[in-house]
């Protein structure tokens, strides 16, 4: 039996098949060998379909692997999650005391970097956020690369909520009226 025609699988006991994926690199191919259950949907590609698509998205020969990952995997995500990162944001803001909504707009620029580098229990929540919508091929890449992906995920999320400032106010004003 092939998975989705293209890789083999190999059945062990009922509905569970070994299945082998390939994730391409830029320098070789990298093989991963994962355990599925063929009753339960179709995790990979559901969220593949339900990622928004990015139209500015380019991929160059002289790019970095991570780079590709960033353009091919990580904008599509802070899209599709960017809801849950203004609500976690607002969250976080609200349980300070709202301390963030009386600074000046350069100093509010900086807590939302201070918050997502330095509190380390926000940003493994934001990481989790983000990192739970990888295909499974996607995070065997991840974890290969977590250190350099972190950065880039982080630096992603700072400049996204940054330039949603007002949304971020807007809620909460929202809220008070």
């Amino acid at each position: 039996m092939n998975y989705n025609g293209l890789n083999p699988c190999v059945p062990i006991v009922n509905n569970l098949w070994i299945r082998t994926q390939t994730f391409a690199s830029k320098f070789k191919p990298i093989e991963f060998n994962f355990i599925e259950n063929f009753n339960m949907n179709d995790r990979h590609n559901d969220l593949l379909r339900i990622r928004p698509e990015i139209k500015k998205h380019q991929t160059f020969d002289t790019m970095s692997d991570e780079e590709r990952f960033q353009n091919a995997t990580l904008r599509p995500v802070l899209k599709l999650q960017n809801p849950l990162l203004i609500a976690a944001f607002v969250n976080y803001a609200n349980k300070h005391k709202g301390v963030f909504y009386e600074l000046s707009l350069e100093k509010r620029m900086q807590y939302i970097e201070t918050a997502i580098c330095k509190d380390q229990k926000f940003r493994n929540a934001v990481k989790g956020m983000l990192i739970g919508q990888f295909t499974v091929a996607e995070y065997a890449f991840y974890i290969q690369n977590s250190s350099k992906l972190n950065k880039r995920m982080m630096n992603l999320v700072i400049v996204r909520l940054q330039d949603q400032l007002q949304l971020l106010v807007a809620d909460r004003l929202s809220k008070a009226v």
